[in-house]
């Protein structure tokens, strides 16, 4: 039954469409993240899929589904369990709020009754962020930079200062938290 939830969650995170303007250089024509100067990478959806994570909180109010996809660089290191991280990998987290589906729910009851079986999927996006290594470049925040993007468009500097912050307890993971997810 897991395997199923797992299943549609895999095809959601992965099936959800965002097309983006880009250019030569690898990355958006759009606006830059301030501190890192990220720009949204040219072609990501198309990265491996590395993870998918479910964050609730204990008020039941917050239900976000996310996929964690990575460039070739990226899959390799976590593939191998290399650390640190190359030069050039790039993670980026995808973040949608949680939707469930009534006709969903009645398909799976359909198919297997009387286990309860209910299904959720990626609703509306709520954000995109990005970890670029370079570790000349950010050295002062671990060798990463990051950058958060809500439709589109770089979230302000308060919220991109929280980033290194957030990541620093990972230091032993070279600031990555997520974790190379086993094949079915």
């Amino acid at each position: 039954m897991k395997f199923t939830s797992s299943l549609v969650l895999v095809a959601a995170a992965v099936g959800v469409v965002a097309v983006y303007m880009t250019s030569a250089s690898g990355q958006s024509d759009g606006e830059a993240a301030p501190i890192y100067g990220i720009k949204i990478p040219e072609g990501f959806r198309d990265w491996h899929l590395i993870s998918v994570k479910r964050l609730t909180d204990q008020a039941g109010k917050l239900h976000q589904l996310r996929a964690e996809l990575s460039n070739d660089l990226a899959t390799a290191a976590f593939r191998d369990g290399k650390l640190p991280f190359p030069d050039g990998a790039i993670i980026a987290a995808l973040h949608w709020n949680e939707a469930s589906s009534d006709a969903d729910d009645a398909a799976l009851a359909a198919g297997f009754p009387g286990q309860g079986l209910r299904s959720t999927f990626a609703g509306s996006a709520m954000n995109v962020q990005f970890m670029v290594k370079d570790s000349k470049k950010y050295a002062a925040s671990g060798g990463w930079g990051y950058a958060d993007f809500a439709n589109g468009k770089p979230g302000n500097q308060a919220l991109h200062e929280t980033c290194f912050p957030c990541h620093a307890p990972a230091k032993d993971r070279d600031y990555v938290f997520t974790r190379y997810a086993p094949t079915p």
